[in-house]
């Protein structure tokens, strides 16, 4: 029962006061029992995405495509049944939402089999000359892929779902940035034991550090560092907010401020700064030269958006310690990495040494696949079938070995799928919600640090996809997910429930 109802029934019959009281108690405490049940059944979902192979096999996508999918079918019937409201309605982010449904739509399209043939693929006349037979034909040319490709899409839809609507109640954000930073963790210590003992008995999946990288669970360490990138960012960004709430002083002089600083650093500060060292130097000894510097930007954009609100509270005579202050935070932090670097740097300065900045084959592969677009600007080749258009485009200005299954560039693979219109399309409806968040970080509130690290992840996630595809392995793709959705929720000013 709503509690609008409860009341409307308490306002008609003033004797049954504490008997609707204890309804509207009782209601309360059941649905926050199982939003809470729901929160945490995500978090153990999201800590499982990088258990297998970083969430990049054919099992990890199906178990995924259930649980996910699932648990937003189970709290979509929790709300009926409750008869609630979303906690944050479509309307909230309704332009968005019409692109994703547009490019959805549009897949399932290009995976049609009644579609004109004129717009078929020309692979499936060539497939029914070669076997004498008729073959259904369609707007992809592997609607296996399309599909797969579809499947994925959805779930990661799915994550942010639950995300925006399990995390508008501010105390559940800051535990999910706080669960996020610990996962992240753990990985990122995992990683560092199968590093150190790669020749021992400690393994997952295979031998790990290898090749003399750490890779935690992931096959790649490029797409761990993006990982492990966003778990840095998260705990930065909960550093700052700890500096913020326990920095903020009447008055008192610079010495004050402190010791204010270092009393907070001793009381609840240590676990975060060590957790920020851990995943530091394992970014560093994956060697990742992408990862390393998307993760330094995600960082900047982060310390850019926190100083942004600490000049505009000063402006609005907000009580917070000015610039001199302000500036021992991220000064601690430089000394920090500088540390870092010295001692386990070798890894990264080693990689860029020995590859240094640029991969010539990989500026090929950009310019073949560009090609490929023009071919088909308007329908693409199918969403998610870059494995299979890729070799009809290939030429000798890249090597005969090795088989390309990624772009190496999410954006050109996108626009390559689905075509110029509709890839712009699913592009800006990402951009939109990350637009959402860097707007809701500028606002003067508690709350602030959750659109705050998602907007800085974002920068992150967004850049790497210019040069890898981290961003299609699933353990990245849903963690980013669900910390936009966690952003969004907290994006607006008010706490009000911004139901349909």
């Amino acid at each position: 029962m709503l509690k609008s109802e409860l009341l409307a029934r308490l306002r008609a019959h003033p004797i049954d006061r504490a008997a609707s009281d204890g309804q509207v108690r009782a209601a309360m405490r059941q649905g926050d029992a199982i939003e809470w049940a729901t929160f945490w059944a995500f978090i153990g979902a999201l800590a499982w995405c990088p258990y297998y192979y970083g969430g990049n096999d054919l099992l990890a996508w199906g178990i995924n495509a259930i649980v996910f999918p699932g648990l937003a079918a189970i709290y979509e019937a929790s709300l009926l049944v409750r008869r609630r409201p979303h906690p944050v309605g479509v309307r909230e982010f309704w332009v968005s939402a019409c692109l994703f449904v547009a490019v959805v739509l549009w897949i399932v399209i290009q995976n049609a089999t009644w579609t004109p043939a004129f717009l078929h693929h020309p692979i499936w006349a060539m497939a029914a000359e070669a076997l004498g037979r008729p073959v259904a034909g369609s707007i992809s040319a592997n609607r296996d892929l399309t599909t797969l490709a579809l499947v994925r899409l959805v779930t990661a839809a799915s994550v942010f779902w639950l995300a925006v609507q399990l995390c508008r109640d501010r105390s559940r954000a800051r535990s999910f940035m706080t669960a996020i930073a610990v996962i992240i963790s753990g990985y990122a210590a995992y990683g560092l034991i199968a590093f150190a003992m790669a020749s021992g008995p400690i393994t997952w999946f295979g031998d790990r550090g290898v090749h003399g990288f750490v890779t935690s669970t992931f096959v790649n360490q490029n797409h761990f560092a993006t990982y492990a990138g966003i778990g840095l960012v998260a705990i930065c960004g909960l550093i700052l907010r700890l500096y913020r709430r326990n920095t903020t002083t009447t008055g008192g002089s610079f010495g004050f401020k402190v010791a204010s600083m270092i009393e907070a650093t001793g009381q609840r500060g240590a676990a975060l700064i060590g957790a920020a060292f851990l995943i530091l130097v394992t970014i560093l000894l994956t060697g990742s030269r992408g990862g390393m510097f998307a993760t330094g930007l995600g960082v900047i954009v982060l310390g850019a958006l926190w100083f942004a609100q600490r000049r505009k509270a000063l402006v609005r005579g907000r009580n917070v310690t000015g610039v001199p202050g302000a500036l021992l935070i991220p000064l601690a932090f430089l000394a920090i990495v500088a540390v870092v670097f010295s001692e386990f740097g070798d890894a990264f300065f080693g990689k860029m040494a020995q590859a240094g900045v640029t991969d010539a084959n990989r500026l090929a592969e950009y310019i073949i696949t560009l090609r490929s677009i023009i071919d088909s600007p308007l329908l693409g080749y199918g969403y998610g079938t870059f494995w299979d258009v890729f070799p009809m485009f290939r030429d000798q200005s890249i090597g005969v070995g090795g088989v390309y299954k990624q772009a190496h560039n999410t954006y050109l693979e996108v626009f390559q799928g689905l075509g110029l219109i509709f890839g712009a399309m699913l592009l800006t409806s990402v951009a939109l919600l990350v637009l959402k968040c860097f707007r809701g970080a500028a606002a003067l509130r508690d709350g602030v640090a959750a659109p705050t690290i998602a907007a800085s992840v974002a920068c992150l996630v967004g850049v790497h996809a210019l040069v890898d595809f981290s961003l299609q392995i699933q353990a990245v793709a849903l963690t980013f997910m669900a910390v936009l959705g966690a952003g969004v929720a907290q994006s607006e000013i008010s706490q009000q429930p911004l139901n349909d």
